[in-house]
């Protein structure tokens, strides 16, 4: 039925493109009876690719919606989801979910294993669909590439899931580079050491040649996807996926969305001149390719620019730790997960999400710092601001558009654990090594029989 102050279809006034379009200003839901609810008429109907795990949290702040469909291929994950909205319809393959709901549906929300993330995300677009997709955004190069161009085509608004980039923190961490708090940064440190046993997995590799049933609860067939064909193993799921490399991207794909996105938006780094594994632990390509090391360190070098001079970042995974760096207050320590930002003037430290816990050190120094007006504005959370931009026609904080550039860092790394110790000279804009093919081909990946994006 139409509007018919606007002439537009409740569909259309919430696609926030075509309403921004026809000059349309939609009520904001915090003049709503003195209330922060969306009105009924404002409301999205979202559906879920990935109803477990992650899902779950992205669903618990999307409930203001109408959550009006539930996809996943393993429904033991997903039991009690099903339950909290009675009301979605329940589906298996995300390909039928979209097809019968193609006019029902306006949002969509992917939430499944990395290897899946561009096709369940692409077929979304191609309808028109706006997305939210967790990180990383694709298992591959070439499907954020592939990702990137679709949106745009398509004009939808898209989020990557690195729900950081929404806190006031990672704002103010900005507003400090830009304010010369540090000076010119030159080297930044990044780390992630959490939950080492789930991102390498060398020590099962020989387990997997035991022949297991698959679960009733799951088609492991749609959980493939486009994967190549193997046995059911239940050492790949659920969770667990993050570890193999047919499935996950390792802790370099989990984590470099969250914790290089400060330094990433606040130097507008872009992509990388060259790419180098100084260190795998106790990880031989050919014996355990199937998996990741037990702790890498990855050198990344940035080209000046004219936002920055010439920038060296390390990434430490794993076991390997950030290096204490001199001028570091007695007794505090780099952060385990987070990273040390070095400047010509001092450094920075912060945690793992939105630099949050961020301080100058030593600690005299971020006493005497005066601290900058906002130059940023402020946020009401990652999934609202998704939904804000959709309704108003704009583009989320993290759209594809910087989400995607974002996620091919933690990609190229694990590029780069296939030739450790070489250093690969990356041309970001044609998408290819310039010293080696092989690697060049390892950015696009072999579909399984009957998948495509």
């Amino acid at each position: 039925m139409r509007n018919r102050r606007t002439g537009l279809t409740r569909r259309e006034l919430v696609g926030g493109t075509a309403a921004a379009l026809a000059g349309i200003s939609i009520v904001p839901r915090h003049v709503l009876a003195g209330s922060d609810q969306t009105a009924p008429s404002e409301k999205l109907n979202i559906a879920a690719i990935g109803a477990g795990g992650q899902a779950v949290w992205d669903l618990d702040n999307l409930s203001g919606e109408n959550i009006v469909a539930l996809c996943d291929a393993d429904l033991r994950t997903c039991k009690d989801t099903f339950k909290k909205y009675p009301k979605a319809k329940q589906y298996r393959d995300f390909r039928k979910m979209l097809a019968e709901l193609d006019k029902e549906i306006d949002a969509v929300l992917v939430a499944t294993p990395d290897h899946t993330h561009a096709v369940a995300a692409m077929a979304a677009v191609k309808r028109g669909k706006h997305v939210y997709c967790e990180k990383p955004l694709a298992h591959s190069v070439w499907e954020v590439r592939q990702l990137m161009k679709a949106a745009q085509e398509h004009k939808v608004v898209t989020q990557l899931g690195n729900q950081g980039h929404s806190f006031d923190t990672i704002r103010q961490f900005c507003e400090w580079i830009w304010d010369g708090a540090i000076g010119k940064v030159h080297t930044i440190h990044a780390a992630c050491d959490a939950f080492p046993a789930a991102y390498s997995k060398i020590g099962q590799l020989d387990s997997l040649k035991k022949k297991h049933e698959i679960p009733a609860e799951l088609d492991w067939d749609l959980w493939l996807g486009p994967a190549a064909e193997r046995p059911y193993h239940p050492a790949y799921l659920p969770f667990e996926w993050r570890g193999w490399s047919p499935f996950g991207t390792g802790v370099l794909g989990d984590w470099v969305c969250h914790v290089l996105d400060p330094v990433f938006w606040a130097l507008g780094l872009g992509g990388p001149r060259t790419i180098k594994v100084e260190k795998a632990v106790d990880y031989d390509v050919e014996k355990h390719a199937l998996t990741f090391p037990k702790g890498i360190v990855v050198r990344y070098d940035f080209a000046a620019s004219d936002k920055h001079g010439p920038i060296t970042l390390y990434w430490h995974g794993g076991s390997e730790r950030i290096p204490r760096p001199e001028g570091m207050d007695k007794g505090a320590n780099p952060p385990g997960t987070g990273a040390v930002v070095l400047g010509d003037k001092g450094g920075i430290t912060y945690g793992s999400h939105g630099a949050g816990g961020l301080q100058i050190y030593p600690q005299e120094k971020m006493k005497a710092y005066k601290q900058p007006s906002q130059k940023l504005p402020r946020v009401k959370g990652h999934h609202r601001d998704w939904l804000d931009a959709i309704r108003k026609g704009i583009r989320a904080g993290s759209d594809w558009s910087y989400g995607g550039p974002l996620t091919e860092l933690g990609l190229l790394g694990v590029i780069g654990l296939h030739f450790p110790g070489q250093e690969l000279k990356w041309d970001g804009p044609a998408m290819h090594f310039t010293n080696n093919d092989e690697a060049t081909r390892l950015l696009t990946p072999k579909y399984r029989e009957g998948w495509t994006l």
